[in-house]
């Protein structure tokens, strides 16, 4: 029976929890930030859990 792999791009972008949750940060806090306000980029510069609907297929691409 083969493997899975390990998807390196999702692996290098979310991380597990101690608690089992899927930890990521969020997107849209690269360029054109002169045009957000500073509530919405300050938002974005925190960590967030993955909703858990999407928790199992990021689980079977990471796969830790």
């Amino acid at each position: 029976m083969g493997k899975i792999k390990t998807h390196k791009a999702s692996a290098k972008r979310f991380s597990i929890t101690a608690g089992g949750k899927i930890k990521m940060n969020h997107s849209q806090h690269r360029h054109n930030l002169g045009i957000k306000t500073q509530k919405r980029k300050r938002n974005l510069r925190k960590g967030a859990i993955l909703s858990k609907s999407m928790t199992p297929a990021i689980r079977t691409l990471i796969q830790k």
